[in-house]
């Protein structure tokens, strides 16, 4: 894993599902981040997912254009995109090259690896902006265990 120095108390991770609603509301997120930013936050903790975790990113791309923040990409394991369409390898890559900077947790995929990247997104955090919908899997898990460690929590 990379050696990163993150501020705690100034970073927000973002979690939630693949699928994500038609209608979802990307104006709402983003006063929702620029509000974080007012508050001080000037990181954020990106898994690298489709679905949810890319429309953050380039959310917060956008906002880099006016705001001094940096993404980073938390890449649970090397070959994460594996299983990504020709389209989604593309903004993928699109989107580590544009990260500021990237931590990857795995060398390779895992049963778990998925978990660890959550584990150390919420660990490294003081907000979890989430989208969440479903009580089960993934973003269901990031969002309890960050419940359980006091992580300030902003449902989109």
């Amino acid at each position: 894993m990379n050696n990163l120095t993150i501020n705690k108390s100034k970073t927000c991770a973002v979690t939630g599902h693949r699928n994500v609603e038609k209608n979802f509301d990307k104006s709402n997120l983003e006063k929702e981040f620029i509000n974080l930013i007012d508050q001080g936050v000037n990181t954020f903790l990106v898994g690298m997912a489709i679905g949810f975790d890319t429309i953050c990113f380039n959310v917060l791309k956008k906002i880099r254009e006016k705001n001094l923040i940096k993404i980073i990409a938390c890449i649970p394991c090397k070959d994460q995109d594996a299983k990504f369409s020709d389209s989604q390898k593309k903004e993928y890559k699109e989107m580590l090259n544009s990260a500021d900077e990237r931590v990857i947790i795995s060398e390779k995929y895992t049963s778990y690896c998925m978990q660890k990247r959550n584990v150390f997104m919420v660990e490294n955090s003081q907000f979890l902006v989430c989208y969440l919908r479903d009580n089960k899997g993934g973003t269901f898990n990031t969002v309890n265990y960050a419940k359980r460690k006091n992580i300030e929590i902003i449902n989109v």
